[in-house]
C-alpha cells in the first residue's frame, strides 16, 4: 500500500482492508504517518478515529515527522474524530448503521472533490464493555463484501497488544486477510478462525467450532444472516470439528438471510452430512455440494 494510489481501480477488498497490529509507540507512528502520506497525496480524505490515542497526539506525530497536517485538518482533507464520536455514537455498536455510514463517508468524500477515502480505526474499544462490542467480530467479517469490495475506502484497523487480550486479538486480526505490523512473537491459532472468502461473498471456518468457541460461531452466523449478497459460500475445507449447536446456528442464521437463495457449503466434513441426515430440519437453508 506504501506508494500507491488507494483508489478503487483494480485493487481487491483484501488490499483496501488490513488489520495493523504494533506493541510500541514508535510502530504506531510509522505505520500512521506512511498510511496518511500516501492519503494526502492521492488526493484522499483522510480520517483518523481514536480511542486509547488523544486526538491532539495523531496531529502531533504526523507534524513531528513530515507532515502538513495542521494545513490538511484546516481545509478538511485531514479528520482526526474519536471511536465515540463515529462507531460508538449511537445507543450501542451497530455494524448494520456502520455499513450505511461507510457508503455515506465515501459518497460525501467524492462530492467534496476527492478521489477516495481513506481511514484509520483504532479499535481497542472492542475489548471494553461497550454496548453493541460483541458484534465487532461480526461487522469485520461483513464489511470485507459490503463495504471494500464496492467501494473506493481504504482502511486500517489498528490492534495494539498492549490494550487487547490475546484470544480477543487473535480471533479479530484473523478476519482481515491483509495483515500489517511486527509478526507475533509467540503466535498461537484461536479454536475456531473464521475469515471473508476473497473472491466472492462467503466465510471460511478453520479450526474447531465446539463449546469453547461459541461466541465465534455466533459473530458468524450473525454475518451469514445480515449479509445482502444474494449467493453466499461457506468453506469448511479446513473445519476440524463442527458441533450440533454450531451447525444449528448456522442453519437458522441461513433462513433468516434476506436472499431465498440456499447457503453453499463446500469442504463439509463427514459429521456435516451426518447430523444434517439425523437432523433434517437444519436442511433449510442450506445446499451441501457434492450431496
Amino acid at each position: 500500500m506504501h506508494g500507491t494510489s488507494t483508489t478503487a481501480g483494480a485493487r481487491t477488498a483484501a488490499d483496501k482492508h488490513a488489520s495493523v497490529v504494533f506493541s510500541t509507540d514508535a510502530e504506531w507512528t510509522d505505520h500512521l504517518v506512511s498510511f496518511v502520506r500516501a492519503g494526502l497525496r492521492d488526493g484522499e480524505q483522510v480520517q483518523y478515529f481514536a480511542d486509547g490515542t488523544a486526538p491532539e497526539l495523531v496531529t502531533r506525530a504526523l507534524t513531528r515527522h513530515g507532515v502538513d497536517a495542521v494545513s490538511a485538518v484546516r481545509r478538511g482533507q485531514l479528520v482526526v474524530t474519536t471511536a465515540a464520536e463515529t462507531y460508538l455514537a449511537g445507543p450501542c455498536f451497530d455494524p448494520d448503521a456502520m455499513v450505511g455510514l461507510w457508503h455515506e463517508a465515501v459518497a460525501s468524500a467524492e462530492a467534496h472533490g476527492y478521489t477516495g477515502l481513506r481511514a484509520i480505526g483504532e479499535m481497542s474499544w472492542g475489548a471494553r464493555d461497550v454496548a453493541g462490542a460483541e458484534r465487532l467480530l461480526e461487522y469485520e467479517l461483513r464489511i470485507h463484501h459490503e463495504v471494500f469490495d464496492p467501494l473506493p475506502l481504504t482502511a486500517w484497523c489498528f490492534y495494539d497488544r498492549r490494550l487487547l487480550p490475546r484470544d480477543v486479538l487473535d480471533v479479530l486480526v484473523g478476519t482481515h486477510l491483509t495483515r500489517r505490523g511486527a509478526p507475533d512473537p509467540s503466535p498461537r491459532t484461536p479454536a475456531l478462525r473464521v475469515a471473508p472468502l476473497a473472491d466472492r461473498p462467503g466465510l471460511r471456518l478453520e479450526g474447531t467450532a465446539g463449546y469453547e468457541s461459541r461466541r465465534v460461531t455466533a459473530s458468524a452466523a450473525a454475518a451469514v444472516s445480515g449479509s445482502p449478497a444474494e449467493r453466499m459460500t461457506l468453506d469448511l475445507t479446513r473445519l476440524e470439528h463442527l458441533d450440533v449447536a454450531a451447525l444449528a446456528d448456522i442453519a437458522r442464521a441461513a433462513v433468516r438471510r434476506p436472499s431465498p437463495v440456499p447457503v453453499r457449503i463446500v469442504g463439509a466434513p463427514p459429521s456435516l452430512t451426518r447430523m444434517l441426515e439425523l437432523f433434517p430440519e437444519l436442511n433449510r437453508g442450506l445446499e451441501v455440494a457434492g450431496r
